[in-house]
């Protein structure tokens, strides 16, 4: 009985050890990236991050290649044809 109970217990806490270092920090990881996005210095990081970006993007010449420029308007165009046909 006794070798059974310390069996449990290095079988118990062999599983929380495995659990913490592997799914444990994936789920800490993620809350940590959550609770940037929910605070309002996380926000506000955000927005100014995409707000370079976005300047970064306004000083190029051409935003997109002829390829997904030619890409992007034929798929326009087909979702142009579908809604005027709902009409």
């Amino acid at each position: 009985m006794k070798s059974f109970i310390y069996k449990s217990i290095i079988i118990v806490i062999a599983i929380l050890l495995v659990f913490e270092f592997t799914i444990g920090n994936k789920i800490t990881h993620m809350y940590d990236k959550i609770d940037v996005f929910s605070s309002k210095e996380g926000r506000a990081e955000s927005v100014n991050k995409i707000r370079n970006e976005i300047k970064k993007a306004v000083k190029k010449e051409r935003y997109l290649s002829k390829e997904d420029a030619k890409l992007l308007n034929q798929f326009i165009l087909k979702i142009r044809k579908e809604l005027s046909e709902d009409n």
